[in-house]
């Protein structure tokens, strides 16, 4: 299963309102490293090959700016731009030299429910990646919460060419290439971002990590675990600002063969919330924290 025209999400940039707090947590804590910096923002790096995975940058307040999607090569660019138009999205930039750390041409995009979303292509990539024990190498997926989901699946596969990996009773899971998903879009009554999943090198680093922010004064939230769509090891926690963050591995590697499950085919008996079934269910600060950060303006998302 792969997109056409998108080849990978590269990465998430959010609004915080204390920079240097943020660069503290994200760099001590949850062991990225700095990639780039400016005079009102940070860009932040795992041990992959992607330039930055996340970027944060001062405001007021908690929100998402844009989710950053690469682009397989220049003229998909032109092809998201008239699907886009013919889907009912805004284009919010229009295929324009990224000035920000990163680079590379863009096209900004606003969907019909006012997600932010840039297609990169030709970003600068870090040319040594590597896997290095309880250190994130890349982000695994962005669960983007949806008002309609059937609505926002549809703009996913005709501007995108996603395709449709699992169904369940709250989510749609969403493939661009072997990783089973790497959008998701979660049955709500807003259109908030939900969380985002960082790949760690394997299930020890899961652990090690749940550990250290739980000595950061940062609980787990929900986990251990492992997901039934995807089978990835989990633990999700909440950020200094009120963002859902998750530490995951061992995503699973899907092709054309893969079948995508319908809700039925993905039910836990009583009281389980995942396969192992030793979690507790996500808990109440977890479920208010999904609900309430939100994307700029299209003016602001930049």
């Amino acid at each position: 299963m792969a997109s056409k025209w998108i080849q990978a999400l590269r990465s998430v940039a959010l609004d915080v309102p204390d920079l240097a707090l943020a660069e503290d947590f994200y760099t001590r804590v949850w062991h990225l490293e700095i990639a780039a910096r400016t005079d009102t923002a940070i860009y932040l790096k795992g041990t992959g090959a992607d330039h930055h995975l996340l970027a944060l940058h001062q405001a007021a307040h908690l929100a998402i700016r844009n989710v950053t999607l690469r682009a397989r090569d220049a003229d998909a660019l032109g092809q998201i731009r008239e699907a886009a138009l013919a889907n009912g999205g805004q284009i919010i930039e229009d295929q324009v030299n990224v000035t920000e750390p990163g680079g590379g041409v863009a096209l900004t995009l606003r969907d019909p429910h006012g997600r932010i979303l840039r297609i990169v292509h030709g970003d600068a990539r870090n040319t040594a990646p590597f896997e290095a024990v309880d250190r994130p190498i890349r982000l695994a997926h962005a669960v983007l919460n949806s008002h309609d989901v059937a609505q926002s699946q549809a703009f996913f596969e005709r501007v995108l060419d996603f395709r449709l990996s699992d169904r369940t009773k709250i989510m749609a899971f969403l493939n661009c290439d072997h990783d089973h998903h790497s959008i998701a879009l979660g049955v709500t009554d807003n259109d908030a971002l939900n969380h985002i999943a960082f790949l760690m090198p394997d299930l020890e680093s899961v652990m090690r990590g749940g550990g250290r922010m739980r000595d950061a004064q940062h609980p787990i939230e929900w986990g251990p675990g492992r997901h039934g769509p995807g089978n990835n090891a989990f633990n999700y926690f909440i950020g200094p600002f009120g963002e859902v963050i998750e530490y995951t591995a061992d995503v699973e590697q899907i092709d054309d063969s893969y079948q995508a499950g319908a809700p039925d085919d993905w039910t836990w008996p009583e009281g389980r919330v995942d396969q192992w079934g030793i979690s507790q269910p996500p808990s109440p600060a977890l479920k208010a924290a999904q609900r309430n950060v939100f994307f700029t303006s299209p003016e602001q998302g930049q």
